[in-house]
């Protein structure tokens, strides 16, 4: 028995299932990026950057919906206090939206959130990266 062709498609399995759950899966980018990305509840998906800006930290965090002219409402979360928040309309060729902000760099991991949802529908996303 080939063991290679047994497990490959256990591994190609388990793959697709934390792909499909919207697990968050972080990679390291050039210049010390620490990027995130997942899926929403609804057919959304979100993905989240932290990069380090003289010091302090750089977080964008986008909403990829497919749909231009959608409102959003979305909160920027640093280590649980909300630093940011504000309303986006989709657009572009994606029909996404994209924030960014520039923060204090705190001792330890930092811990960022995007939280966006669209109002009167179940749509919802929620995104972290850890800088």
């Amino acid at each position: 028995m080939n063991h290679t062709r047994v497990l490959a498609p256990a591994a190609v399995a388990l793959t697709a299932a934390l792909l499909s759950a919207g697990a968050a899966a972080p990679a390291i980018a050039k210049d010390g990026d620490v990027r995130t990305s997942g899926g929403c509840a609804g057919p959304a998906v979100w993905k989240m950057k932290a990069s380090p800006e003289d010091g302090r930290i750089e977080v964008e965090g986008e909403i990829d919906s497919n749909r231009n002219g959608q409102t959003w409402r979305w909160t920027l979360k640093h280590d649980g206090t909300v630093f940011a928040r504000g309303t986006r309309i989709t657009a572009g060729p994606s029909g996404s939206f994209e924030v960014r902000r520039v923060t204090g760099n705190r001792a330890g991991t930092d811990t960022f959130v995007i939280n966006a949802h669209r109002p009167g529908t179940t749509q919802a996303c929620h995104g972290v990266v850890r800088f």
